[in-house]
């Protein structure tokens, strides 16, 4: 994420009482945005994986040079025992070859990418992947790594994949409303994700800088390198054959929005977009919620939050009508509470229309 309260604000008045970030530096004030939202209620709280794994010279470090970088099986260790020390909640590690972004890149090898998980393993930290494509979806299967994010575009995952997700303990966070914009124009889709902010209940709260963000990807800005076989219909098959196997879907949207930023995808409002598409990919209504609340509370080792129960933590949204028959009444909130304290959603709406 782009580390501004801004956006931890943006979530919490849509409903995001945490979120669970997946790349973010420099540590200090990754150390120190996690600590300010720890403290504030007017703010979603926030774990964070920190700086990510990557190979020298690959994605996304060929543009950030000061990015560290994992070059061999060796260095694992080194790496995430660095992490933990600077607080890394659990470790991000990249599987990305640049295709998707017009260029050939390294990336990590096998046996560094297993050697990874193993580190994070034994220092008690979750592994998390990002997957761009069925060759690397299969290397973070085949290396250990817990958690997978994002789901290849070209095909979707095969049975033998599937059953091996759901034998291995895997989950997997699709973030389909990112995969929706990052696929061509061309592209089968929905318009499930494409039309959400349109919705008087979403566009109310959301500042300039969002709306714009969101028109840029209606404009197909976010396809900078379309590849031919890309099709988002590829992704809702993947999580309708994941979720029949009982393999955990997390809901998840890669929010992201920074200035420059590709393919921007708004915090908090988003959200409602992924449950939207999680329903068209086969979940019901209620499946969609726990994906978005006990589901990741579970997975992620947060124990005091994501369910209604004496002694957990008051994170609670309020709407108008029944998401277990309609998800898009998860958009319709009356009140978000953090920790036992309520959201001014009033007054936040009365900033972004100021």
């Amino acid at each position: 994420m782009y580390g501004v309260e801004s956006n931890l604000e943006l979530a919490l008045a849509f409903g995001v009482t945490t979120e669970l970030d997946m790349f973010m530096g420099p540590p200090e004030a990754t150390r120190a945005l996690c600590e300010l939202a720890a403290e504030r209620a007017d703010l979603a709280d926030l774990r964070s994986a920190g700086l990510l794994a990557s190979a020298p010279g690959g994605h996304p470090g060929v543009g950030m040079p000061d990015l560290p970088t994992v070059a061999g099986p060796e260095q694992a260790d080194a790496f995430v025992a660095a992490r933990q020390a600077e607080g890394a909640h659990f470790i991000k590690i990249m599987l990305d070859d640049g295709v998707n972004h017009g260029m050939s890149l390294p990336s990590l090898a096998p046996a560094t990418v297993t050697a990874l998980a193993d580190a994070a393993r034994r220092r008690s930290l979750l592994s998390v992947a990002h997957v761009s494509a069925m060759w690397s979806a299969r290397l973070a299967l085949d290396s250990g790594v817990d958690i997978l994010t994002h789901l290849p575009l070209e095909a979707p995952l095969d049975e033998a994949f599937v059953r091996r997700a759901a034998d291995g303990g895997r989950v997997v966070i699709p973030t389909l409303a990112i995969l929706e914009l990052s696929a061509p124009q061309s592209s089968p889709a929905t318009g499930v994700g494409r039309s959400w902010a349109d919705d008087p209940r979403i566009a109310d709260h959301l500042p300039d800088h969002a709306r714009a963000a969101i028109a840029e990807g209606r404009e197909g800005l976010c396809v900078e390198h379309p590849v031919p076989e890309h099709r988002f219909g590829h992704a809702l098959s993947s999580v309708a054959r994941l979720h029949r196997a009982g393999v955990p879907v997390l809901a998840g949207t890669d929010a992201n929005h920074r200035p420059g930023r590709a393919c921007p995808v708004v915090h908090g409002a988003s959200l409602h977009a992924e449950l939207a598409l999680l329903v068209e990919a086969g979940l019901t209504p209620a499946q969609a919620l726990t994906a978005a609340t006990s589901a990741p509370a579970a997975h992620f080792g947060l124990g005091d939050r994501g369910v209604i129960a004496p002694g957990r933590r008051a994170d609670l949204v309020l709407v108008a009508g029944d998401p277990t028959e309609d998800i898009t009444a998860t958009r319709s909130i009356e009140a978000v509470w953090r920790g036992g304290v309520r959201f001014d959603r009033e007054a936040h709406r009365k900033r972004v229309a100021s």
